[in-house]
């Protein structure tokens, strides 16, 4: 039976100075992981171009030709009519510009008819703005199932509007919503306190009033929210007799407006379906990075840190090389420090999956995306208790991939969480 971690009777490796629950060292905040950026790493924020000093400008050049007209007599711009207007038409023909309508008759001077063209134009780019950036709503549907285990040692979370509990400022933020995976191994107690606790303190750190930098000031408090979860636990569980040696992987999605920020710790994942227009497919886009021992970066920060990696585990047993807990690791170079990383939502997105490795033991995430479009396209799947069609086929789509998963022998506990990207 597969699992996080074997337990056979530690070594001298193992023991290594005082007991390893004591004198935990704190999770440095400056290993963030070195796997480089991922497709959606750092994508700049949409924008609509630097209008602003277009209008200032268009403003000044107005303001300008107005002075110069105002300048000369009526006899003067008479008799230097034509060069007047030649200095102005460098927009356009070197003679006044007239507009005339029949039926109420009027016209416009070229600097007019230019002020006119250029707010009209700045109202469509407005209104293509507003259009744009658009809040996706975000919904999310989840089923587990215990698998071959003697128990659930996964926990989740969904929170689809948590903006109230946050207080971000009004006029950088509008909508965040929280969700996250937590796969639990030596016990569930890792799990299910990161699952109580990690949302309640990320609303805690979340940034209030002015910030600089949303983005940066959004990863920091994430690095600082699984470093403060990670250190309660240990506190907590240190103080046990015995002391608890449950562990737990994250993965957590935070969206803010239409960006994603995704920090993780082990191996569950996260996966975007986004529609491709130029194959007319949808693909599955990896939003997180798998840490496991055998990675080259993971494995040499635990030698530098005094461990060893034996039979693709920490010290032989531990299988994960980053988690919630696992106090006995830590000073082998386990770290609770997520990889964090960045993603913008576009309209060709349909939805978001993640999951345990319980999951992925058994199928590709290309696989499990196909799985879910076509439950989401399944006509047969009919609403109960008179809810929308829309979220019956999710639901479906989570309960079908999760019994689907236990049916190919996944051993393990085995949680699908499926957010729905509303356009």
């Amino acid at each position: 039976m597969l699992s996080k971690r074997v337990f056979p009777v530690l070594g001298k490796e193992a023991q290594r100075g005082p007991l390893l629950f004591d004198d935990l060292p704190p999770a440095s905040s400056t290993d963030s992981g070195s796997g480089g950026p991922l497709l959606f790493d750092d994508l700049p924020p949409a924008s609509s171009g630097d209008s602003g000093s277009l209008d200032t400008s268009i403003s000044q050049m107005v303001k300008n030709e107005g002075k110069g007209a105002k300048r000369k007599t009526s006899e003067e711009e008479k008799n230097g009519s034509e060069e007047l207007v030649e200095k102005k038409s460098s927009w356009g023909r070197n003679e006044k510009y007239q507009l005339k309508r029949e039926s109420c008759g009027f016209s416009l001077t070229a600097q007019d008819h230019f002020v006119f063209c250029h707010k009209r134009s700045r109202m469509k780019l407005e209104d293509t703005h507003r259009a744009s950036s658009a809040i996706f709503a975000l919904k999310g549907y989840v089923a587990e199932r215990k698998g071959e285990r003697e128990e659930m040692q996964d926990a989740h979370v969904i929170l689809n509007d948590i903006t109230e509990e946050c207080k971000p400022p009004s006029s950088l933020i509008t909508r965040v919503s929280y969700f996250a995976v937590f796969d639990g191994h030596g016990g569930i107690r890792a799990s299910k306190f990161a699952a109580q606790n990690l949302h309640q303190n990320l609303i805690r750190k979340f940034p209030k009033g002015d910030v600089i930098s949303v983005e940066k000031t959004v990863k920091r408090c994430l690095l600082d929210t699984f470093k403060h979860t990670d250190e309660e636990f240990l506190k907590q569980a240190s103080s046990q007799k015995p002391a608890w040696k449950d562990g737990s992987t994250a993965t957590c999605v935070l969206a803010v407006d239409n960006i994603l920020y995704i920090a993780n710790l082990g191996d569950s994942r996260a996966i975007l379906c986004r529609y491709n227009e130029e194959s007319q497919k949808h693909a599955a886009l990896s939003l997180s990075k798998e840490h496991n021992p055998t990675q080259y970066e993971e494995r040499m920060r635990i030698q530098k840190a005094g461990g060893n990696v034996r039979d693709g585990r920490v010290l032989g047993v531990l299988e994960v090389s980053r988690s919630i807990g696992d106090g006995q690791y830590k000073r082998c170079g386990v770290t609770s420090v997520p990889d964090i990383r960045r993603c913008q939502l576009t309209p060709n997105d349909r939805f978001i999956l993640l999951a345990c490795d319980g999951l992925f033991k058994v199928f590709t995430p290309e696989e499990a995306v196909n799985f879910i479009l076509s439950c989401l396209e399944d006509e047969k799947i009919q609403s109960r208790e008179g809810k929308p069609a829309v979220d019956a086929r999710y639901e479906a789509a989570c309960n079908r991939l999760a019994n689907k998963a236990v049916q190919r022998g996944s051993a393990d506990n085995v949680t699908v969480m499926v957010v729905r990207i509303g356009h």
